[in-house]
């Protein structure tokens, strides 16, 4: 007979452990850290510790996770109120640069409205197929040189189509000497929610 033919049994026929309590209660199994043995009750109060271990290292897990969410959302806030109260469009391009340094701690962001700066017909191709935000390990076109400098060093890059309806009206370009900072991968939602708040700022400037 098998094992799994002994299990099966035993779910199918849960009366057999009233049947025959005490011998459960003299059944000792080897204990799962050490050579000595253990009865069946202490292994399973040692299964019900591992799992609650489990379950604590979860909540925690999902408790870190809430209060990242919530530092986000804070300074999504407080960036949202930054948009505000602009009378050009240049003031606005160099607070939202500077409050995306500021507030999410990106080093280095690039600005590019079309009717300020028209770009490439591939870059424009790239941004009009691009509804959501694209995180990316290398620059896209002409697009290193908007950091001057520093663009060679870069090695992630976010880049957030600005959009009016059904087309692009500019790009908002997040990226990191880090690797890991923007990649693939990630999710986008905060990123994406940043790219409609710039681009809904920039529309009253058109």
């Amino acid at each position: 007979m098998k094992a799994e033919d002994v299990a099966d049994y035993l779910q199918a026929h849960p009366e057999f452990f009233e049947a025959y309590a005490q011998m459960l209660a003299d059944i000792v199994i080897p204990h799962p850290y050490g050579g000595r043995t253990i009865s069946l009750s202490e292994r399973q109060m040692l299964a019900l510790r591992e799992r609650s271990k489990e379950l604590e290292k979860r909540l925690h897990e999902l408790l870190e996770f809430a209060k990242e969410n919530d530092e986000l959302q804070n300074k999504l806030h407080l960036f949202t109120l930054s948009l505000f109260g602009f009378h050009s469009l240049p003031d606005l391009q160099n607070a939202c640069m500077q409050n995306l340094r500021d507030i999410f701690s990106v080093p280095h962001v690039a600005f590019h409205a079309w009717i300020m700066h028209a770009p490439s017909a591939e870059l424009l191709a790239f941004a009009d197929s691009h509804s959501q935000p694209v995180c990316l390990h290398q620059p896209v076109h002409d697009t290193a040189a908007w950091f001057g400098e520093t663009g060679p060093h870069l090695r992630s890059f976010a880049y957030l189509p600005l959009r009016h309806q059904d087309q692009s009206i500019g790009m908002l370009i997040l990226a990191s000497e880090d690797a890991k900072r923007f990649y693939p991968e990630m999710g986008t939602v905060f990123l994406q929610r940043i790219a409609e708040l710039v681009s809904a700022a920039m529309r009253s400037h058109f």
